[in-house]
């Protein structure tokens, strides 16, 4: 550990919890690689796993986007194969790309099917879903729009969903502004706050952290966000 390191670290007890604005700052100082590191959050919920009701998922564009060029893969068929090209999909295909990754080809990062591939989609479960790829009607990837679709995720669309308790996602980047990293902080948890399942009993969300990359978790006072 860096003498600058155990400064920060010394000056600043991880084992309280902070205001957004000082969690953030914090979060910034002990940020110290020469690469711009994601600003991760990590959202401890009230929710039994178990229970495929109160699983949380979705998807989310935060006010400032993180910058990232997504690869997106389009599974439709050859008539429609142009459109998905012309909305700016990289990879696009049918029978021959379901052959393709089912032999496990996943060189993208989001991926969209029209709803009548599904039928051939819905056999690369193994290969996409343990990567967070696989097309989801309720997440707007399966769908007849293909163009809103391709859109959406090119413009820095973030999937989540919990694991175990736990919902985590990359919210900002170390060079972004406080402010901007406050907004997608409390951006983030009001989606997640209102995808509160019904028959929860108590507060929904527990804890709260934010993190550098390569740096400690820092715990946000909840009750200095707002709602």
């Amino acid at each position: 550990m860096s003498k600058r390191m155990k400064n920060i670290l010394s000056e600043n007890d991880l084992a309280k919890s902070y205001d957004i604005g000082d969690a953030v700052e914090i979060a910034l100082k002990t940020s110290t690689t020469k690469f711009d590191e994601t600003i991760d959050i990590c959202m401890n919920l009230n929710i039994d796993p178990k229970n495929g009701e109160q699983n949380v998922r979705g998807k989310i564009k935060l006010p400032k986007s993180l910058g990232k060029q997504v690869k997106v893969c389009v599974f439709v068929p050859e008539d429609k194969q142009q459109e998905a090209k012309d909305a700016g999909a990289d990879i696009v295909g049918s029978d021959e790309l379901v052959q393709k990754v089912e032999g496990g080809f996943t060189d993208f990062d989001r991926c969209i099917a029209s709803p009548d591939m599904m039928s051939k989609v819905g056999k690369l479960g193994k290969v996409l879903g343990p990567r967070n790829l696989m097309p989801n009607p309720k997440l707007g990837t399966v769908t007849n729009d293909i163009k809103q679709a391709v859109d959406d995720a090119k413009a820095g669309e973030i999937e989540y969903k919990n694991n175990e308790t736990l919902v985590q996602a990359g919210i900002a980047k170390s060079s972004f502004d406080k402010e901007d990293i406050t907004k997608n902080i409390q951006f983030f948890v009001d989606k997640i706050s209102k995808d509160r399942p019904a028959g929860i009993k108590g507060d929904f969300v527990k804890k709260i952290y934010i993190s550098p990359t390569m740096g400690p978790g820092i715990n946000i006072n909840i009750n200095t966000l707002n709602g």
